[in-house]
């Protein structure tokens, strides 16, 4: 059975959250959004093309930075309104530097930095 991206269930925007996942350690390393041409794009290149809502324009991870995210595999969740992307990751997820976006965590009430950039 073949896929068809259009078979996702995208918001009013046309949009779907994408999770980037490290398939060699499972961290979580950021979350973006694609509409169905980045999802095809993705697959046809096996490199990850997200949407940037801010610029309205496609935005392939590292075209500009060289930190790519190769697709090992894409995963839908039960409903096919989210996307688990499992990547090898070439360098920095995240645009400050750091290997993945969340890199702030709330303990004890209070924001603590648990990630240095690198």
């Amino acid at each position: 059975m073949s896929f068809d991206p259009a078979t996702l269930r995208y918001d009013a925007r046309g949009l779907i959250p994408a999770i980037a996942q490290d398939a060699e350690t499972d961290e979580v390393l950021m979350l973006a959004w694609m509409n169905a041409e980045a999802v095809a794009r993705t697959l046809e290149t096996g490199r990850v093309t997200y949407w940037s809502r801010s610029r309205q324009a496609f935005w392939e991870k590292g075209a500009t930075s060289g930190h790519v995210q190769e697709l090992v595999e894409m995963r839908l969740d039960c409903d096919r309104d989210t996307l688990l992307l499992r990547v090898r990751q070439t360098g920095p997820a995240c645009h400050t530097g750091r290997r993945s976006c969340f890199y702030t965590a709330v303990r004890d009430g209070a924001e603590v930095e648990i990630m240095a950039p690198g």
